[in-house]
């Protein structure tokens, strides 16, 4: 599949119009807020996450295990089974979390594998004694409601649910996705 020699990545915002109206005195300040979800599979079965607002031809020099570390690029596991892609990442910190995606994979032409649409992201407590490299292997089975941390609830994400569209490496300089917010609200993955 193409899905292991790109990144996958999805515009989202705050709010259902992506702008946040902050009201202060009898001043109205407005602040798009514009971010993406940059996701990169290996066939190996682990994948990165980093969550950005930075463009694609920026984060894609860190979309990989030999890049020195970086803060907020997570390494994580996922299983493909058809057309249903689940994988975990590990929030570290005082209390660990992790954090569950499921998305099915669909193309916008036949064999294409160009587009990953995010059907539930789940964040939920994890037991210190828990937290292990394959995170996935933990969490299999887990119910979306499901904590194992009360001091870390469960909380299934409403917001944020775009869809994933696929950029090749080698398109990462030229893509649309490196527009400025004004030019790309129009894309429609």
């Amino acid at each position: 599949l193409g899905v292991f020699t790109a990144a996958f990545c999805s515009k989202h915002g705050s709010g259902p119009n992506y702008y946040l109206i902050v009201l202060t005195a009898v001043i109205l300040l407005v602040f798009q807020v514009c971010y993406f979800r940059y996701l990169r599979f290996y066939p190996s079965g682990r994948f990165l996450y980093k969550n950005s607002s930075q463009k694609v031809k920026d984060v894609a020099r860190y979309m990989n295990f030999r890049a020195p570390k970086v803060d907020g690029v997570y390494s994580g596991h996922y299983t493909l089974s058809e057309d249903k892609v689940e994988a975990a990442v590990m929030y570290p910190g005082l209390r660990p979390t992790v954090w569950r995606i499921r998305l099915r994979l669909r193309s916008t032409v036949a064999g294409a594998n160009n587009r990953m649409d995010l059907l539930s992201i789940v964040t939920s407590g994890v037991d210190d004694s828990e937290v292990s490299e394959d995170i996935l292997g933990v969490v299999e089975g887990w119910q979306d409601n499901e904590t194992h941390n009360p001091d870390v609830p469960a909380i299934t994400h409403k917001r944020g649910l775009t869809p994933f569209v696929f950029v090749p490496f080698e398109e990462v300089e030229t893509s649309v996705l490196n527009l400025p917010i004004e030019r790309m609200d129009y894309y429609v993955p």
